[in-house]
């Protein structure tokens, strides 16, 4: 989704991926992700960077072209990297163990969309897989980052009910407002009828 020139030039710069390489591996460590994870949406890849030390297998799904070529680039040798949309993606039903994406379903237009890239996560999960992730809350700062940019930021009260609704059940949201919220569900894992 579009981004204005300031905040390419913040998600791409050394100092943006120093801080995500301090902070997200032990945002990590309190989730179980399993042997094949799925990343929607990586951007410039600084958060995939820290993914491939701690995960076994990793796929990247980024809808921008030429961020796209970038992760190919920068770690194809590493990971399997798909330039497709959250909202539609192309991948079997109940591949992954797990499915994380970190700062970006603020940049997809509409509830719509956030709706259906959750209902995606879901079908491409594993029974008892994890959806989890965090994104960014409005401030004045924030908003001054995406002048221009598309901006549609998670309602964290509403965020548990359409969690469950995309097929997750033990959904947890952490609202820190004007900061981050923090989302996980576990994929239903469906009772076979008794015969």
């Amino acid at each position: 989704m579009p981004m204005n020139l300031m905040h390419r030039k913040l998600c791409s710069s050394a100092k943006w991926a120093a801080s995500v390489a301090e902070v997200l591996p032990g945002w990590l460590a309190r989730f179980d992700l399993g042997d094949d994870v799925l990343e929607i949406g990586p951007g410039f890849g600084a958060t995939t960077r820290v993914l491939l030390d701690v995960v076994p297998r990793l796929t990247a799904l980024e809808i921008d072209p030429a961020s796209t070529r970038l992760l190919q680039e920068k770690y194809g040798d590493r990971a399997d990297i798909v330039e497709g949309s959250g909202a539609d993606m192309p991948f079997d039903s109940g591949r992954f163990s797990a499915v994380v994406c970190f700062t970006m379903l603020h940049h997809v237009p509409t509830v719509a969309l956030q709706d259906r890239i959750f209902a995606e996560a879901a079908r491409v999960l594993r029974p008892g897989g994890i959806y989890c992730g965090v994104d960014s809350q409005l401030s004045f700062r924030f908003r001054l980052l995406h002048l221009g940019d598309t901006m549609n930021v998670l309602d964290a009260v509403t965020l548990p009910g359409r969690l469950s609704a995309a097929g997750f059940e033990k959904v947890q949201v952490q609202h820190q407002p004007k900061e981050r919220v923090e989302f996980s569900g576990v994929k239903a894992v469906s009772e076979a009828a008794d015969f």
